[in-house]
């Protein structure tokens, strides 16, 4: 008898510390996200999560890879680095199963000085870099059509690459770059189109960009930046006070204040 009644308490033990340790993961929240802005903006909603009794682990990357299959495999909850077009073409290409739960802010692309200061002093056969990556691809040759320095095949939009290029007056040699390594090798190109979060990890102010997407344009709702979960985790309570206190008006002030216009808040 005595041996059952301890099989039982040991079993109500272990259930016990169990149910302590589902509890734990619930107010767990692990995001994976780029360095800037998103790790940064993380980290005032960090704070605001505390306050609410939830543990934000923020998980930096360097690429745009990994977040999103460290999301698939459960690795992660969630994570914020990459705009809704990007989202969308990385579930096709993969076959991953992620899903948007919410839009938090706009990263608008700029065009940056290399070799040359000015747009107007582009010499013929320029090098231009650009993202290789997919839909930001696209975006950098929109722009450079915005400048007036190319011109792409009717109707191509956000699924253009280099070989939609119908015309190029002045020849200029685009040059495809993994978008994580522009900002290191600008010096050996005229001009570089830049996304957002790395200028600003590299100290670029849009402000001093040679050109900047028009922000009433279809970018800002084709690109906005938006908080992904695995399929089936989108109500989860953890992840709806993460997305109700990434939209608070402290994360919209400080990405106001600490940006200067390479951010925009669109809640």
């Amino acid at each position: 008898m005595k041996k059952i009644i301890a099989l039982v308490l040991a079993l109500t033990l272990a259930l016990s510390l169990a149910a302590c340790g589902g509890s734990s993961d619930d107010k767990t929240i692990k995001v994976g996200a780029t360095p800037a802005p998103h790790a940064e903006i993380l980290e005032v909603v960090k704070k605001i999560l505390a306050d609410e009794g939830y543990d934000l682990q923020i998980v930096e990357f360097d690429d745009y890879v990994i977040p999103n299959t460290s999301l698939e495999e459960g690795e992660l909850d969630a994570n914020y680095f990459q705009h809704i077009t990007y989202l969308n073409n990385f579930n096709e290409e993969h076959g991953t199963h992620l899903v948007s739960v919410a839009g938090i802010h706009y990263e608008p692309f700029g065009l940056y000085a290399g070799k040359c200061a000015s747009l107007d002093a582009l010499p013929d056969g320029a090098k231009i870099a650009v993202p290789n990556d997919g839909t930001n691809e696209a975006r950098a040759l929109l722009l450079l059509e915005q400048e007036g320095l190319i011109q792409l095949k009717d109707g191509v939009g956000l699924s253009a690459t280099k070989s939609d290029i119908a015309e190029n007056p002045h020849n200029y040699d685009i040059v495809e770059t993994k978008a994580e390594l522009i900002t290191s090798t600008l010096q050996d190109v005229d001009v570089a189109v830049i996304n957002g979060n790395y200028a600003i990890d590299a100290g670029l102010k849009v402000s001093e960009a040679l050109a900047v997407e028009k922000a009433d344009g279809a970018a800002a709702e084709a690109y906005v930046n938006v908080v992904a979960v695995k399929e089936g985790n989108e109500n989860s309570p953890k992840i709806q006070a993460l997305v109700k206190a990434l939209q608070s008006e402290e994360v919209k002030t400080f990405i106001e204040d600490t940006y200067d216009g390479a951010v925009v808040p669109l809640f």
